[in-house]
């Protein structure tokens, strides 16, 4: 059963992300480049709806093959369908952001019922009742992560290999510390659906993800958070590590540009991976350091964390400091 979904999974994948490329172009759905952007060639979007239904049809059969519990089939399909039908409207024209956020904000709420929210943490072994603030918090945590995700989707691939190699490395994560638990081949299963549309996507892109696959695979990423939380809180902190450099990143950026007054929820060209794009003209490069810094950094670092090397928030601190260092070199949040 294991190997059949995988297969399905990166086959219907790359089956429809080529289906949706020449309905993009029939449509034309093309972004055009322009001052703000990263590439210079028009190319077709709206690639990712083809990881949306793929992913959203393994959920199915795992619910009915009571593969999964339902508050878990229901939070994850009703929260990342909405932003993905949001997502959708937008790519096809304009939402305006009230509506949008109204949309996030929706989706996280129903997300946050049906699996759960943070209702503790532990801090140097003193473990911290959340409660309400928990219950707060939670849904902003998910708005944030799927909309850094649609912040960070912005040059060849680099929001796929995002993707793979934080799932790839929560699923060997989560073998390591729950052999038993069934969760990990969740994992495997999302990252084999959006391998199927990198082919696609690979430097030099054929076709973009588009907000309704990039806002789906951020919230799918927050909810994944979540439920591994519920399993074992070191995991929460692996899942941190691992998306630190979309994490450190958009948050620099989104805070140089507060401080510098500018209207920092329209579109824009300053965060570090596009100035690094700039700087060495290649997406490939800045795609593959990404992957590389997960894997030869941030992977050895959450390793740490699940065998009880470290601490999370040390942990956390360690994976960070050297990143935020990275993204203010690069000029995160500059012009």
């Amino acid at each position: 059963m294991l190997y059949i979904i995988l297969l399905f999974a990166i086959a219907s994948s790359f089956i429809l992300t080529g289906f949706f490329r020449r309905y993009a172009i029939a449509k034309s759905l093309i972004d055009i480049p322009n001052e703000r952007s990263s590439h210079s060639i028009p190319t077709p979007r709206g690639g990712g709806v083809a990881i949306v239904l793929t992913f959203l049809s393994i959920l199915l059969i795992l619910f009915f093959t009571h593969s999964m519990p339902g508050n878990i089939f229901l939070g994850l399909s009703g929260s990342t369908l909405l932003v993905a039908l949001i997502g959708f409207l937008d790519d096809h024209g304009h939402v305006a952001p009230k509506w949008r956020l109204l949309a996030h904000f929706s989706a996280a709420i129903w997300g946050t019922y049906w699996i759960g929210n943070f209702s503790s943490l532990t801090f140097f072994g003193i473990e911290i009742n959340m409660g309400a603030v928990g219950a707060f918090l939670t849904p902003i945590y998910l708005v944030w992560l799927l909309n850094l995700y649609n912040f960070m989707d912005g040059i060849d691939g680099i929001a796929s290999v995002e993707a793979i190699t934080s799932l790839l490395s929560l699923a060997l994560l989560s073998f390591i510390i729950l052999p038993e638990n069934v969760i990990w081949p969740l994992f495997l299963f999302f990252a084999m659906t959006v391998a199927g549309f990198l082919i696609w996507n690979f430097p030099p892109a054929k076709i973009f993800m588009g907000d309704a696959c990039s806002g789906f695979i951020g919230i799918m990423l927050g909810l994944f958070s979540i439920i591994s939380y519920q399993l074992d809180e070191r995991l929460l902190w692996c899942w941190l590590i691992m998306i630190g450099v979309f994490n450190v990143d958009a948050t620099v950026t989104l805070i140089r540009r507060i401080i510098n007054r500018e209207k920092f929820y329209e579109a824009h060209r300053s965060h570090a991976y596009q100035h690094a794009a700039k700087k060495y003209n290649s997406h490939l490069a800045v795609t593959l350091s990404v992957s590389v810094i997960n894997l030869c950094w941030l992977l050895p670092i959450s390793l740490c964390v699940s065998f009880n090397l470290l601490e999370g928030l040390i942990a956390l601190t360690i994976a960070y400091i050297p990143l935020i260092c990275l993204a203010l070199k690069l000029g995160a949040g500059k012009k």
